[in-house]
């Protein structure tokens, strides 16, 4: 069974904009697949109908489950998305209440959310962080702290916007570390070309809401007629 399995989905904003013509993608589970393309490409807006946030017109699964009304709470369990901006899924007054959050809003007893707080912290190396006040963290530790709000769900796929935008060359690193070693099928939307190469073995294109290209990374990113077409450039 795949991980995400989407089918001509199409998605128009109010306004009337077409976001998505017709995009078709499977992924399946285990895979890290990096989804790249310029600004405006869709990239955004088709993340946001893997937990249900935005509902276009195709066909969706995800984890098993079709995003209907029905079934949108287990969507969102197994569905972690982690935005680029880490402040906008970190408000509580410590890092611990953060990362309980959702196993809180599930119903869990005590004990078990404890349990799934104290092995998340650990899976992103922020054990001793639990009773510091998250936005007084950097922006590297904001976003292993949003990573481990998902993972305190037990998600089975990740979902990431921007995962290395605007952090440091040691915090970028750290992140690139941390994705390597977690077991979840992986989905990050990236500018950042050179963490494509290095951790996503697959890479797909995205141009003005369609998928221009599909394949191994390192074959598109080879293909340097390809990459200008659609305004994407390999540092050298």
């Amino acid at each position: 069974m795949a991980t995400i399995e989407i089918h001509d989905l199409k998605f128009n904003y109010p306004d009337g904009h077409p976001a998505l013509l017709g995009v078709s993608l499977t992924v399946k589970p285990g895979e890290r697949v990096a989804l790249v393309g310029p600004n405006g490409a869709g990239k955004s807006t088709l993340m946001l109908h893997l937990n249900g946030i935005l509902q276009g017109q195709g066909q969706l699964r995800v984890c098993g489950w079709s995003l209907d009304n029905g079934h949108l709470g287990q969507v969102r369990a197994a569905v972690g998305l982690v935005f680029q901006d880490p402040d906008d899924q970190l408000f509580s007054p410590t890092v611990y209440e953060d990362v309980a959050f959702g196993p809180l809003h599930m119903g869990l007893p005590v004990a078990e959310v404890r349990q799934r707080v104290d092995r998340a912290l650990r899976a992103v190396g922020m054990s001793e962080y639990a009773g510091r006040v998250s936005h007084h963290l950097s922006v590297g530790e904001k976003k292993r702290i949003a990573i481990a709000t998902v993972l305190s769900m037990d998600a089975q796929l990740l979902v990431l916007d921007e995962p290395t935008a605007g952090l440091d060359p040691r915090a970028r690193r750290g992140i690139i570390n941390l994705l390597r070693e977690l077991p979840q099928t992986v989905l990050a939307s990236t500018h950042d070309l050179l963490f494509v190469r290095e951790l996503f073995p697959r890479m797909v294109i995205m141009d003005k809401g369609r998928i221009v290209a599909d394949g191994a990374t390192a074959a598109l990113l080879a293909d340097q007629a390809l990459l200008e077409a659609h305004g994407l450039e390999l540092p050298r």
